[in-house]
């Protein structure tokens, strides 16, 4: 027990304890002159963009560039005084601060418009050049609208609009929102209609009163003459209307006792009698 009780009480040898490192003193000087470089940077580059805002808007208040000539290209519909309204332009204004994307955006607006450009010339000239829509139909989808080369409906009409267009029936909004694309196609091949009704010499668009549409059938137009339907369906326009000129004359004086005229075969023509 003497023995244990020694070792219990036997002091442990001390322990050598190593010297603390030294610490190397931070060199501020490289990091200060970085620093202070990056700040003169920033605070130069901020004293240039404000030094450039400020002569930007001198030079822009000054007399030199001020809008003075509205060029403006000749149009059919829409007058020169329509357009510079709508431009939002008007002589003595900056040349500088004339936001030519905000010009044409406005411009765009007008339905008649399909194509608008807008350019600067300094010192003091604005120049637009627009093409216009040329309507080549009216098509009732619900309302009246002008139909356009590329099969575009582009403007509802309204009081004072034209009316002496050839008519084109059968569409519904619903249809051109549910299938835009196979509506669009139908009205271009309406138009592909109308261009060989307009070169018929016996049988052409001034005997028509309507061009009606079905997505089942095609093409039915209906005479000026006693209203009567002569059928075509899809395609083979010319050879079709082709046939009916060969016998319209003789038809002509019997419109009244007619039912319907059907073309839409390949080689003959029914004609079917009240």
């Amino acid at each position: 027990m003497r023995d244990l009780h020694a070792k219990k009480q036997r002091v442990p040898h001390n322990r050598v304890k190593k010297p603390p490192k030294e610490r190397k003193p931070i060199n501020w000087g490289p990091i200060l002159k970085y620093a202070s470089r990056g700040f003169g940077g920033a605070a130069l580059c901020a004293g240039l963009g404000f030094g450039g805002w400020q002569l930007y808007n001198l030079v822009s208040r000054t007399t030199l560039l001020r809008l003075e000539a509205i060029e403006v290209s000749p149009l059919k519909r829409v007058s020169r005084e329509e357009i510079i309204t709508l431009a939002g332009v008007r002589p003595g204004d900056s040349m500088l601060k004339v936001d030519l994307k905000t010009v044409v955006a406005r411009l765009s607006k007008n339905p008649w418009l399909e194509q608008v450009q807008v350019r600067r010339y300094f010192p003091h000239t604005l120049s637009i050049t627009v093409s216009e829509r040329a309507p080549q139909a009216v098509a009732n989808v619900g309302c009246l609208y002008y139909l356009d080369d590329k099969g575009v409906l582009f403007k509802s009409l309204v009081e004072g609009d034209r009316l002496d267009y050839p008519l084109i029936t059968g569409f519904t909004e619903e249809e051109l929102a549910q299938d835009p694309k196979g509506c669009q196609d139908a009205l271009k091949n309406a138009l592909a209609l109308i261009d060989t009704l307009k070169k018929g010499g016996v049988f052409s668009l001034e005997d028509i009163s309507e061009i009606h549409y079905s997505k089942g059938y095609g093409f039915t137009l209906f005479t000026m003459q006693g209203g009567v339907p002569v059928k075509l369906g899809n395609g083979g326009f010319s050879e079709k209307l082709t046939r009916l000129a060969g016998i319209y004359k003789e038809l002509q004086p019997q419109m009244q006792a007619l039912d319907y005229i059907d073309l839409d075969y390949a080689d003959k023509i029914i004609v079917k009698k009240v």
